[in-house]
């Protein structure tokens, strides 16, 4: 047994049926390093497998943030979409990344049948790149897409904060998010709205490393310019 973990009891707010999932103790979390799009990584056993919860009754999966915000018309929603085609299994035991990636995807489609907004998707899309991300499988780059496109459509028309990324912090990480997949010219200027942005300031370790990551999408630009010519 992972002494690392203990039970926390949920009720599902669709079908009512109490189950028990897993948390990471606050003092068993060991950060081993942060990647430049907010990823950490851990030494320990990694506190975001266990971010989503699923009802291993009704099916019904979302973040554990939200995962009582449902309206009485969401349910019907999740009782339709959902619960009708749901194979009964239960994630409360210890999780791997596999166990982890298929919770948020659950989560990620609840999301989508309840229209959730588009800065909450964006999230798990963005955790959901991670974790492939430690397995080093290509679907990496594909959830970077989704949480790249879903963001930058949250910068536009929704309210911030989202989560706990304020309007600098999603600028810039929108702007890493493009470098990431490749696309240099959207990342620089995504970078530029990040350090003329005067909140900046207020945050000298993002300040720096959005200038980093702005000078590096440069020389990523300007090499792919010069293969280019070369062909």
């Amino acid at each position: 047994m992972n002494q690392d973990l203990f039970d926390r009891e949920i009720q599902c707010p669709v079908c009512k049926n109490i189950f028990h999932t897993k948390r990471v103790k606050s003092s068993a979390c060991r950060i081993e390093k942060r990647d430049t799009d907010f990823c950490v990584v851990y030494s320990s056993t990694n506190p975001m497998f266990y971010g989503a919860h699923v009802c291993p009754m009704c099916g019904y999966a979302a973040m554990e943030s939200v995962f009582k915000d449902i309206t009485p018309q969401g349910k019907k929603v999740i009782e339709t979409a959902i619960t009708k085609r749901w194979v009964q299994r239960s994630f409360g035991e210890e999780r791997s990344v596999y166990d982890a990636i298929e919770a948020h995807k659950l989560a990620l489609i609840c999301g989508q049948v309840l229209n959730h907004k588009k800065g909450a998707l964006g999230n798990i899309c963005l955790k959901l790149a991670w974790f492939h991300r430690f397995i080093n499988n290509e679907r990496e780059r594909e959830f970077l897409h989704h949480a790249q496109t879903c963001f930058e459509e949250a910068f536009l028309h929704e309210s911030l904060p989202i989560g706990n990324l304020d309007e600098v912090s999603l600028t810039y990480l929108i702007g890493e998010l493009n470098r990431r997949l490749g696309k240099y010219e959207e990342s620089i200027d995504w970078f530029n709205k990040a350090v003329e942005n005067p909140l900046i300031k207020r945050n000298k370790k993002l300040e720096a490393q959005a200038r980093e990551q702005w000078r590096l999408a440069k020389e990523e630009f300007k090499k792919l310019k010069n293969d280019v010519r070369v062909v």
